[in-house]
This record gives structure tokens, sequence and C-alpha cells, in this order.
């Protein structure tokens, strides 16, 4: 990528930033709007002011009370306390500034908060060359496009929407190369190691580390790190070991090459790092280096508001959801070939340090409060065309991501601690989930093949809930043609997947028909109420919830953030989890509604709705520990690959698990009136299981 010169975005930065400052001091625009340039020009100060502090003494010298302070005075205009008067609230600027503005100018405000961490990234203590360059290029275009807007906004008449929506759109689509490019390049080149030096080369000992990032700190952080710091050196060790150790084995039993690869992509929470650092360790003695990304922050990067990559706290939620589908107001299909353009290019560019990444290695973390979104009509909305848009965009940059980060061989793990945010209890629960990621793998592998065997006997899984829960599913299975040496279900134990704990398959779509239905589910940080799926075939022909008060408001909801646009989804993948020891201690806490899909997959069957569990890598085959070959891999959706990959692949994958009390009956049926229950009562009732019982006693 072509930046210019240091010396010339520093001169384009001062004088946009004294530009800024003059603003303060003039009253040239016309009410409402006058308001809304004066908050944010402020907002843009602070920005001019913390380069000064990072670049000064000031950063050694603030205590961590004085780093708090300073971070929750970046972030306060949308901390929930604050949000019903912030102008990134899309309510609140249409109240203000009307609705032929107040959107997009909305979209602006919510754009430019992410020049807080660009700033740490140019001028923090940890910025990189390079990186440092990339972000000052970031900061610098960000000012330029708002006093754009702003010089417009001082001419009479008032400008159309088009004309600012153009401005956004070609700012957009102009400075796309830089943005994606270099999110690409992070993706795959440790060099970009602003985090990686955090975590390597900080006193962590000493918490204003966490303040280094520019991310919005918590407790949660806080006390996540001074927990970590407790720990003796061994058990900090013993849980990267766990992480680490997952990783290897997922290459080993997938009959991948690790030695062939370069670098891992390691995904945290801020707190972690002193795990992290240890996990570097392991990685390093496998040949692989580092590559530490944070979640987007510039809009052409972002996917409904999802945070891929390391992040600190999420200051609003409510704000991430009502920016999830900003791209509404630039989306169209010129643009969409402009990224993809830009995507390929920088694949190509950067070909040999993408072809040596091996996947991401990710600490999820559990126990914050549930949130349940607020849905705004005020919000940007993805119009149907654009949702077809998202979908074919979507594809083609899986597609294009799956040929330069080979899928055939690359693997991931992930594994999942709580924050103290979970309650008083949360050191016990801390250490309990350590056990629960450890726990006897042999044992697991040995009750999971007496299961596997029971359901290869069949042809279809009977599905149904019991009190409240709705479900009726019957779900198809492949036909095996050598029992002798092919199974359905792979027989999961603690590699990619920690913790231990489930038997999945990719069901044949054809026969499988019915109700799922849950009473609560916690999906991608949303909360979903009696969420309800019918499949006809396979496919969701029904979808419904109640989140809101309207079927039309659930409906938009589901077809958002759980079909992503797309008109249907098949079923990928169904599974039983076996971890009864994470169920029961979950219930011990009360703790179900905050666990992460990782845990809750495993405490219960569990219904993947989008792509198989082996997208991308049907071909390959798999094998179980008894040398069974998985012959599940593939579904009718997926075969649609050797014709059209852009009909085989949806571009997600959601676990949706109906908890033990809330199961009735699950039964493997076969011709010849074959029926061998498994699961009764969220009672495992099969010879072989009991010893998954006990903990449930």
């Amino acid at each position: 990528m072509n930046y210019d010169t240091e010396e010339t975005l520093l001169c384009r930065y001062e004088l946009a930033m004294e530009r800024i400052h003059a603003i303060l001091q003039e009253r040239t625009v016309a009410l409402p709007y006058d308001a809304y340039f004066q908050r944010t020009a402020r907002f843009l100060t602070q920005i001019g002011q913390l380069k000064g502090e990072l670049e000064g003494q000031a950063r050694e010298e603030y205590s961590l009370e004085q780093w708090k302070e300073k971070n929750h005075l970046l972030y306060e205009d949308i901390l929930p306390e604050h949000y019903s008067v912030s102008f990134g609230n899309p309510e609140y600027a249409q109240e203000i500034l009307g609705e032929t503005h107040g959107k997009i100018l909305s979209f602006l405000y919510a754009e430019l908060r992410g020049l807080i961490c660009f700033a740490f990234e140019a001028w923090g203590p940890w910025a990189q060359p390079g990186q440092e360059m990339a972000a000052l290029e970031a900061i610098v275009v960000h000012l330029e496009l708002f006093l754009e807007v702003y010089n417009r906004f001082e001419q009479e008449p008032l400008p159309e929407y088009r004309e600012i929506q153009q401005m956004i759109y070609w700012f957009v689509s102009d400075y796309s190369d830089v943005f994606l490019t270099e999110r690409i390049r992070q993706n795959v080149d440790p060099a970009r190691d602003f985090a990686a030096r955090i975590i390597l080369d900080s006193d962590l000992t000493d918490l204003r580390y966490l303040y280094h990032y520019g991310e919005y700190v918590t407790d949660n952080e806080l006390e996540t790190a001074r927990f970590l710091n407790s720990l003796s050196q061994e058990e900090i060790q013993a849980m990267a070991d766990t992480y680490t150790e997952g990783y290897r084995i997922g290459f080993v039993r997938a009959g991948k090459d690790l030695s062939k690869k370069l670098t891992v992509n390691i995904r945290y929470n801020l707190g972690f790092e002193r795990m992290v650092r240890a996990a570097i360790g392991n990685f390093e003695k496998m040949g692989l280096k580092p590559v530490i990304f944070r979640y987007a922050l510039s809009t052409v990067n972002k996917r409904q508001g999802m945070r891929i990559g390391y992040t600190g706290a999420v200051a609003n939620p409510q704000f991430d959801f009502d920016h999830r589908e900003d791209c509404a107001l630039y989306l169209d299909k010129k643009f969409v070939e402009r990224r993809l353009g830009v995507m390929r290019n920088a694949y190509e560019t950067f070909k040999t340090l993408a072809n040596g990444h091996a996947g991401p290695a990710v600490v999820e973390v559990f126990g914050q409060t549930p949130f349940t979104p607020k849905a705004k009509s005020q919000a940007c909305q993805l119009t149907e065309k654009q949702q077809q848009l998202m979908v074919y965009m979507n594809n083609e940059t899986a597609q294009l991501t799956n040929q330069y980060i080979i899928g055939e061989e690359r693997s991931f793990t992930i594994i999942a601690f709580p924050v103290p945010e979970i309650g008083g209890q949360f050191e016990e629960i801390f250490r309990e989930t350590v056990k629960i990621n450890t726990l006897d793998m042999a044992l697991y592998e040995k009750i999971q093949q007496t299961i596997i065997d029971t359901l290869d006997q069949g042809n279809r899984v009977h599905i149904k809930g019991r009190g409240e829960n709705r479900t009726d599913l019957v779900v198809a299975l492949h036909t095996l043609e050598n029992s002798e040496k092919e199974t359905n279900f792979e027989n999961c134990v603690a590699d990619v997947n920690i913790p231990v704990g489930e038997v999945f398959t990719s069901p044949k779509l054809a026969g499988t028909n019915g109700i799922l239905h849950v009473t609560k589910v916690f999906l991608q940080e949303l909360e979903y109420h009696n969420l309800c799926l019918t499949f006809q075939d396979g496919m969701i022909t029904e979808y419904d919830c109640t989140n809101f008060a309207s079927r039309e408001e659930n409906q938009a909801f589901l077809r958002s953030n759980l079909l992503y646009h797309h008109d249907t989804l098949p079923l990928g993948e169904f599974a039983i989890g076996t971890n009864t020891t994470a169920y029961a201690m979950a219930e011990r806490y009360g703790i179900q509604a905050l666990l992460p899909i990782l845990i809750a997959e495993k405490m219960g069957p569990h219904f993947a709705v989008g792509d198989t569990c082996y997208s991308w890598n049907e071909d390959l085959p798999v094998y179980n520990p008894n040398g069974k070959e998985i012959i599940a891999r593939d579904n009718e959706v997926s075969l649609l690959r050797k014709e059209n990959p852009a009909k085989a692949y949806m571009g997600c994958h959601t676990d949706i698990t109906i908890p033990y009390r809330e199961l009735g009956l699950l039964e493997v049926l076969g011709d010849q009136g074959f029926r061998r229950e498994i699961i009764r009562d969220g009672r495992f009732v099969l010879e072989g299981t009991e010893a998954l019982n006990q903990p449930l006693e």
C-alpha cells in the first residue's frame, strides 16, 4: 500500500485540526445542525489532545485512576446513561436533525468514534512503524471527511440528502483500498504487532497497560487481569497449554500439516494477556508467529457489528446494534465490485503470508449481562436488493479468503472463560470452568462412541421438547454403505472446540422436518426469546420470536441477525451435547443464560443453521479415533459447490441448543420399527451412558 509520507500526513492532520478548533468559535451553520457539528468538533479536539498526551510524558505519569478517567471521558457520550442524547443514537439524531440528515449524520458520528483506537495505534506507547502510518492516514481522511460535510452545511441552501450521501459513498469507495488492504495485512502479517508488543513487553502487573490499546475498559477487564495475576505461573501455563494443544490436535485429527504454516491469529478480550503471553510462547514452539488484529473500526471492514478480533469492553451494545447496517448508506453493485477487486489485489500482494496462515485461536468470554436490543426505525436498514447484494458479497468474500488462506489447510480452536460481571462467585466459576476445559477426553470418547454406534443403526433422529418447549423435529441421517468402515457422526473431544462433549453430523436435508423451539437463547451477544424455526426438507420455511411487540419486528430482527439476510437457511449441523458437568455447573450457579454457545452447545442437542460443520473442507476425509470415516460431510446445499459455490455456502453457522431441562425425548429411528431412546426427560437412558447422569443428580 502506498501511503503519503509521514511529513505530508502530519501536515494534513495539523491543517485539519486547526480548522476543527476554529469551528468551536464559529456559528456559521444553521440550527439545529450547529449543535451536531459543535459537539462532534469537540470530540475530535479530544483526539487532538489525546495525541499530545500520548506523545508526551503524560502517558507515563498518569496513575491508574487518571487513565480510567481519561478512558471514560473518551467513551462517555455513547455510554448507556448518556446515549439518549447522543448523536451516535440515530433515534436522537433524527429527532434533533430531522429525517433528511439525522440518519446519515449519526453514521458519520459513529464512524468518527473509531479514531480513538486509531490514535493509540498512531501515537500510543506501543505504536509500530508501518501500522502507525496506516492509523495516521485513517485519522487524517476521517477528519477531512468531517470538514467536507461541515463546509457544505455552511452554505445555503442546505444540502440535499443525496449530496451528503455521495460524499459518504465516495469516501468509502475511494479509501476502501486503504482500509481493506490494511485489514487484510493485519490478518496475516506478524509485523503488524501493535497488540503483540503490549502482551509481550508490558509489565502485566501494572494494570495501566490495559489502557494502552485505546479500547473501552471496565471493571471486567481490570478484575480479570488482577485475578490472572493472582494465579501461579503453573496455573497460567496449564490454561495456555489446554488452549494451544487443542489447536495442535485439531490439525493432527484432521490430517493437516501444521509444519507448513507460519502464523496463528489470536483473538481475545482484554484482561487475558498473561495467559495469551504463555500461549504465544507455546505457538512459537510450533513454529507459529502471532497475528493479533483488533475488531474492525471502519465501516468498510465491519460485518453487522460482530467483533472479530481482539476487543475491550463494549461501551454500549445498543450503539453497536443501531449501526450494524450502516452500509445501507452506500451499498450498491458498483461498490461491491470495487470492494471485491481491492480485496483480490490485497490478497495477491500478501499471498505468501496468507498461504502461511494457520487459522484462528479464539479466547471467548462469558458472564456479561444479556443484551436484548431495541429495534429502531431510524437506524440504517438494508433494502431487499441490498440484502441480496450483501449475501453475494459475503459469499464472494468467503471464496476469496478460502483461495488465499487455504481452507483445506487451516484449522482453529476456541476456549471460553468467565468475566467478573458474572457475579460474586466469579473466582469459583472461573476455576470450575478450567476444570470443565480439562475433563477426561478418553472417558468422553468411549461414551460418545457408544452413542454414535447406536445412532449409526438408524436413519433419522426424533427430538421432542417438554414443558414450554414446543420442539418436535425429525432429523434425517445419511445412508451408510459400509457400516464397518463408515459413520455419520464425529466423535468430538476437546481439540478445536473446548470443552469436550459432543457428537455431530451434517444431516440430510430431505426428510428433515418439524419445529425447533427454545424458550431463551443467547446468540452472537444477542438474547432471543421463544425462538421458533420451522423446517421443511431441512430448509427454514418459517421463523419467529417474541423479542418485540409485533411479528413484523421479530421477523426483521431474525432475518438480519440469524438468517443474515438470506431468504432461508439449511440445517447445517445436528449434534448431541454430552457435557453434563458443564450443565450441572450452570445450574448450580444459575448462569445458564450467560454461557457462550461454545459451552452451551455441549449441554443438550444443538442445531446449526447455515453452512455444514465441514464447509470448504467437504472433500477432505475425516476419521474418528476408531478409524471409521465420517461420510456425512455434505448436504444437498453444500453439494452445489461443484456447480456454483455462491449457492453452496451461506457464510454463517449459528448453533442453537435445547438445554436438558427442556428436552423430553431424543431417540434414533430406523427401518422395520427400530427405535432406541438416548435421552428421556433430560437424562441419558442409553446403556453405557449412565456416567453422564452423575453430575445431574
